[in-house]
């Protein structure tokens, strides 16, 4: 109302604007204050409505929806919570992996770093004496005829003539002997064991094997010369069970070596007689170390390049016994004593 009193005479339409514009501005602030009010309720109603709506996406939405926001949502909710710490099967008793593989647990475990352990002054087997392997590998490099081991099988006889054999070890008086089957004999291998008989009656007797009994003698089977097979039982009885175990006589002499008839520098054959236990393996000497040879069905160890011939020899048993042998010369067909003799077991 002052602008009117103090302004300068307007014209009546002007004069007219400005009089309804106080009476506007009331109309515009009720206005303003109504919409306010409606806005910020409104606006808490929506937000609580889109929280709601969010909360509720995954479980309401399902997953073939064909809505934009529906393959989002459905995409976005985890199927399972996110572990952020260790989970507890770590921890506690391990389960198999999906390979069957058995728990860490159940591994075997390393021996603890204090356990005991063989001292480092214990005594040892000097280099040059003969070694004797522990009862943990006894008979390990025995063939099939094995110590401790009693086998069963029948006793038949033969007329052994003058004790010799294909074993080859010559003409003896000492009949007391046997001819082992072709599977046992394994190519030699038994030649010269002392094996104890037994028969159902309660007799025994020693023998040695100097022979093989061809096939079709029987596995377990022992061929007996006549007067070892009349220390059990009537020769008229043909064939008798027994059973029979492999021996370590006490009474022994000392080894000899023979070399084959034809032996010279380029090709020799060596035979080991008078052993206590089946012998195993023989290697000669040469240049390059030692050279273990091969062992024929007729008992001799062969060099077949002569390679070693006359050189020192190491023979072994089957309980891993090895004797050093030196000083024997290079004669065929002669049985040369050495001073030595496996251990009894």
């Amino acid at each position: 109302m002052r602008t009117t009193k103090h302004g300068a005479a307007e014209p009546l339409r002007k004069h007219r604007r400005a009089f309804g514009i106080p009476l506007a501005l009331p109309a515009v602030g009720v206005v303003v204050c109504l919409a306010a009010a409606l806005l910020i309720g409104g606006s808490t109603d929506t937000r609580r409505t889109a929280d709601e709506s969010v909360t509720a996406a995954p479980a309401s939405v399902p997953a073939d929806s064909g809505s934009p926001t529906a393959a989002a949502d459905a995409t976005m909710a985890p199927t399972q919570p996110l572990v952020t710490s260790p989970s507890p099967s770590l921890r506690g008793t391990p389960t198999p992996s999906a390979a069957g593989r058995p728990p860490v647990a159940s591994r075997s475990r390393r021996a603890p770093s204090n356990s005991p352990r063989t001292p480092s002054n214990s005594p040892r087997t000097p280099a040059n004496t003969p070694r004797t392997e522990s009862a943990v590998s006894t008979g390990s490099l025995a063939g099939r005829i094995k110590p401790a081991i009693r086998y069963q099988g029948v006793a038949t006889a033969y007329e052994a003539g003058d004790g010799n054999g294909a074993c080859l070890y010559g003409p003896s008086s000492d009949l007391m002997i046997a001819a082992m089957n072709h599977t046992d004999y394994e190519s030699a291998k038994a030649c010269g064991a002392y094996v104890l008989v037994r028969a159902a009656n309660g007799a025994s007797i020693t023998v040695r094997i100097v022979n093989e009994c061809p096939l079709p003698c029987a596995p377990g089977q022992l061929d007996l010369s006549q007067q070892a097979f009349a220390k059990l039982a009537n020769l008229s009885v043909g064939r008798l069970p027994i059973t029979w175990t492999l021996l370590s006589p006490a009474a022994s002499g000392t080894i000899s070596i023979r070399y084959k008839t034809g032996s010279s520098q380029y090709w020799c054959g060596i035979q080991v007689i008078g052993h206590r236990n089946p012998v195993a393996a023989l290697e000669v000497r040469t240049a390059n170390g030692w050279r273990k040879l091969h062992r024929t069905d007729y008992n001799y160890f062969l060099a077949a390049d002569g390679n070693g011939c006359g050189k020192a020899m190491r023979v072994s048993d089957i309980y891993g016994e090895r004797l050093t042998i030196d000083g024997i010369a290079l004669k065929p067909d002669v049985a040369q004593s050495t001073r030595v003799q496996f251990a009894r077991h």
